[in-house]
């Protein structure tokens, strides 16, 4: 008789139990046990692309087997590298390739956008033809894209069907604000920051090499366009701005297997929303 009310208590103990733990912004962590045969650890990668080596690293899971993998690519031009992610990522079992497109932060080759989509396209082949060595899970490979490379994402993920996921963080619709929203001094000041930017950190391409496609190619850059591909797909999108929700419209139109998109309260670089930010990635990747 008197174990009856112990249960409920305590079963009402373990709900709010869960229920606060689910709300909450912390990341539980604890050090890794290491693995004697294979431990977890960094190595680093030379990766052809088209002629061309990409400086890589990748963030080697914990034991022998085959792991999935993210692939964590940075945007335009790479000061952000969301590394703190790779990490607690690795933590979770999984590896994290980081690598730099051609032309840019010693990678060979010459910078471009649409270089950077064959890049990834690149990597992703990379993975598959050392997959033994790499311990790479080939049917469990997820990208991960800022900025730049959110626009990377959603066009690289249509070229391979056997990637079904990405993740695309603040992305830069980089066809809409060069070509349709900036005019006159407004424009001349974007060209001039983005030559300034490409100085120092792109090795080769020049800003017209870089942005004159986007003038010619509308079909190719604006991603509110051709993306029927993504249909197949999960995606998340998440923005500290409006600014691309005619691209969500357009995704959730195609009725993908599974579309979120949110805008935070933050900064471009999610400052202020690191732990909720790994917490949504983590929550994606076991999905």
């Amino acid at each position: 008789m008197n174990r009856f009310p112990s249960n409920i208590c305590l079963a009402f103990f373990l709900f709010i139990s869960i229920t606060s733990f689910s709300q909450s912004d912390s990341i539980v962590l604890r050090d890794l046990s290491w693995d004697p045969v294979s431990p977890a650890g960094s190595t680093e990668l030379f990766i052809p692309s088209e002629g061309s080596l990409l400086a890589g690293l990748i963030y080697k899971a914990n034991g022998a087997q085959k792991h999935p993998t993210l692939l964590l690519l940075h945007g335009y031009p790479g000061n952000e590298r969301n590394l703190d992610i790779a990490q607690v990522v690795r933590a979770h079992g999984w590896n994290v390739i980081y690598f730099d497109y051609r032309g840019s932060w010693g990678s060979q080759g010459k910078f471009s956008f649409k270089n950077c989509v064959e890049d990834v396209i690149n990597v992703v082949a990379f993975c598959k033809k050392y997959s033994d060595s790499l311990q790479v899970d080939t049917s469990n490979i997820v990208l991960f894209g800022h900025s730049m490379a959110g626009w990377i994402c959603l066009k690289a993920i249509q070229r391979m069907p056997t990637i079904k996921k990405a993740f695309v963080l603040s992305a830069w619709d980089i066809y809409n604000q060069y070509k349709r929203q900036l005019t006159g001094a407004e424009l001349s000041a974007f060209n001039r920051n983005a030559d300034t930017l490409g100085k120092y950190f792109v090795l080769n391409g020049s800003l017209k090499d870089r942005f004159q496609p986007l003038l010619e190619r509308d079909e190719y850059f604006n991603l509110e366009k051709n993306i029927d591909g993504l249909k197949g797909k999960q995606i998340i999108m998440l923005d500290e701005h409006e600014r691309n929700k005619k691209i969500a419209e357009a995704i959730r139109s195609l009725t993908p297997v599974y579309f979120e998109y949110d805008i935070w309260q933050t900064d471009h670089s999610f400052t202020n929303k690191r732990i909720s930010l790994i917490n949504k990635v983590l929550w994606f990747l076991d999905k």
